[in-house]
């Protein structure tokens, strides 16, 4: 079967690149909103349903309890460059894949994760996935802030959000990818880093959950799933970084930074809030 035409359009070389818009604000009323409910109520952590008191200056977490979130695991050196996967303390960094590589062929250039993806980083993913919670990007936020292997990639670049189908964004209301990438266009500085979020990619393939498969079965299915998004432009003198969520196999991140290596991006990377 033929391969989709590709629609971006290329920037000039030479042509200044369009001033980059800031990343999405905090509109002013959710943030007194929030303020008078972090006064009035205590939430429950995400992770164990325990209270989540205040006043530890070392919790820097609002709905993620003290305990909980000392046990986070951030992706520290030396990491895997495909994935961000940390080796471990004896392993020296290099140019080898780790284990959820293997077998992968990457398209981009590099990859990076904040967290590992258990305990409280997995409720948080969770309760934004699929118990339209959002307030949790507060703390995915937060975490992205004391994540600067990740905040390094994404300063200075186009975020590109992985795409949701459409009909699976109309039924969730919002695509994930998107608000994390909002996440981290603000904890990498926004408009003041020339970092910014842009959906230069649409999913025109309504692929069935890719959680439970294998990585040969995921990448059939992600083969033509997604295609540049119309009226989009890319500049072959940019950073891009492509974000989603999770990083499980690889295969959807590859397949996204595929179609932007197509439309003329040289300069690709990855990022994910957690790893798993």
């Amino acid at each position: 079967m033929d391969e989709p035409a590709i629609e971006i359009t290329i920037a000039a070389p030479d042509a200044a690149p369009a001033p980059p818009p800031p990343a999405k604000p905090r509109h002013p009323a959710r943030r007194i909103l929030s303020a008078v409910s972090d006064i009035l109520f205590t939430p429950g952590c995400v992770n164990c349903d325990g209270l989540v008191e205040r006043g530890d200056a070392a919790h820097t977490l609002r709905y993620v309890c003290a305990k909980c979130e000392a046990r986070i695991q951030f992706a520290r050196a030396p990491c895997c460059p495909t994935c961000g996967f940390p080796f471990g303390e004896n392993v020296a960094e290099g140019d080898r894949m780790c284990e959820h590589c293997e077998g992968l062929s990457p398209v981009f250039d590099e990859g990076r994760t904040a967290v590992l993806f258990k305990d409280a980083a997995r409720a948080l993913i969770h309760e934004l996935k699929y118990h339209n919670t959002q307030h949790t990007l507060r703390d995915i936020e937060t975490l992205f802030g004391k994540s600067p292997r990740v905040l390094e990639i994404a300063r200075g670049a186009v975020l590109v959000p992985v795409p949701l189908h459409p009909r699976k964004e109309r039924h969730r209301g919002y695509n994930q990818a998107r608000l994390i990438a909002e996440c981290l266009a603000r904890a990498a500085g926004g408009a003041q880093t020339g970092t910014r979020v842009e959906m230069l990619l649409r999913r025109v393939v309504d692929t069935v959950s890719q959680t439970r498969l294998d990585r040969a079965t995921r990448r059939a299915n992600l083969s033509k799933a997604f295609a540049p998004a119309r009226d989009a432009r890319v500049d072959p003198a940019l950073k891009y970084v492509v974000v989603d969520d999770v990083f499980t196999t690889g295969s959807t991140l590859n397949s996204c930074a595929r179609v932007l290596r197509r439309a003329g991006c040289g300069d690709i990377k990855i990022a994910t809030f957690a790893h798993g």
